[in-house]
Parts: C-alpha cells; sequence; structure tokens
C-alpha cells in the first residue's frame, strides 16, 4: 500500500485511507472532534513529529537553512529511534501493508 504526505486541511481525497496526524501540536481553536471533519487528521500521532527542541533548532533563523537540513534529519532519525518511536515505526510498516496512510 502507499503512505502520502498531505497538509493538514486539505480535501481528502478517494479512497484516501486513514489519515494520521504528525505535527507536535494539533491545530489550534479546533475541537478534537472537528479533526476528521475538517479533513486534519482521523489519529493524532505527535510521537512521529521532530521533538519540540530540534524543531526550534532547525528553524531558529525563521526556516531551515540549506547547511542545517543534513544534521536536522541526522537527529529527527536519532529521535525516531528510540525504543517507542522504532515500535510504533514497526507498526506503522506492518499496517501498510494493508491499508492506504496519508500522514500530515
Amino acid at each position: 500500500m502507499t503512505v502520502h504526505i498531505v497538509r493538514l486541511g486539505s480535501p481528502r481525497q478517494q479512497d484516501e485511507g486513514l489519515r494520521l496526524g504528525t505535527v507536535r501540536r494539533p491545530p489550534r481553536g479546533v475541537p478534537k472532534s472537528e479533526y476528521a471533519r475538517r479533513d486534519y487528521f482521523d489519529l493524532w500521532l505527535p510521537q512521529l513529529a521532530p521533538s519540540a527542541v530540534l524543531l526550534s533548532w532547525a528553524t531558529s533563523s525563521g526556516r531551515v537553512e540549506p547547511g542545517r537540513w543534513d544534521t536536522f534529519v541526522r537527529r529527527y532519525r536519532r529521535e525516531m529511534g528510540n525504543a517507542d518511536n522504532h515500535h510504533l515505526l514497526a507498526l506503522l510498516a506492518a499496517l501498510s501493508k494493508h491499508t492506504h496512510f496519508v500522514a500530515g
């Protein structure tokens, strides 16, 4: 099956599958009961987002500078390598063999 990346709130495609929210913080001012209806996500998994510290470091100049991108990727992969995140990624990988996912 496939995994697609979309912006929060973008219109859903036909047969899109389960939409996973991979942002550290949910949309402000939107009740949890509205996330799916407003095409944000069906399930929120903030564990898949970069940590607040890493994101702050990467965007300290207002955007991710080209020279920092490689370091950001290495640090993010290290974060995803911790035991809890590793197990979550393994679960998603196994589930992706049977269903479509969309991450935003």
